[in-house]
């Protein structure tokens, strides 16, 4: 889809720390995370929201999601995890996405507004996918 940043990283002409590129979907580093390891997962297709997503995609798309939800928590050492998704209002790109949020006890997110903070350069951030990808089940 011409202009999708999110279609650009799926087709390698948009660079993405990715974590994760299989045909169900590809998940990378939020270039604005939460907090850092936040990822994206986009399905492969230019899909808008959930109710585009086919019925026979959501196994494998979700599955992915939670394989990420374990690895962001194993390869970072956090708490847990936030899982989310925006349809249509407050969706920042038009394109589904899920967010997998690193959390740890008392770390200050409350309700649904979501700080962001930065890498503090690329090498950071690799690192950030390295351990996650490191850490991604199969």
């Amino acid at each position: 889809m011409g202009g999708c940043v999110f279609c650009g990283i799926v087709g390698g002409e948009v660079p993405a720390f990715r974590v994760a590129d299989e045909p169900d979907g590809v998940a990378f580093l939020d270039a604005r995370p939460v907090f850092k390891g936040h990822v994206l997962v986009v399905p492969r297709d230019h899909l808008v929201t959930l109710t585009d997503l086919p019925a026979a995609a959501l196994p494998g798309y979700f599955g992915l999601v939670q394989r990420l939800a374990v690895a962001v928590e194993s390869g970072l050492g956090s708490g847990g995890t936030f899982v989310a998704m925006n349809n249509k209002v407050s969706q920042s790109v038009a394109h589904l996405h899920t967010h997998v949020v690193p959390r740890t006890k008392g770390d200050g997110l409350r309700g649904f507004f979501w700080p962001r903070t930065r890498y503090a350069d690329d090498t950071e951030a690799d690192s950030y996918a390295t351990r996650i990808t490191t850490a991604l089940p199969s």
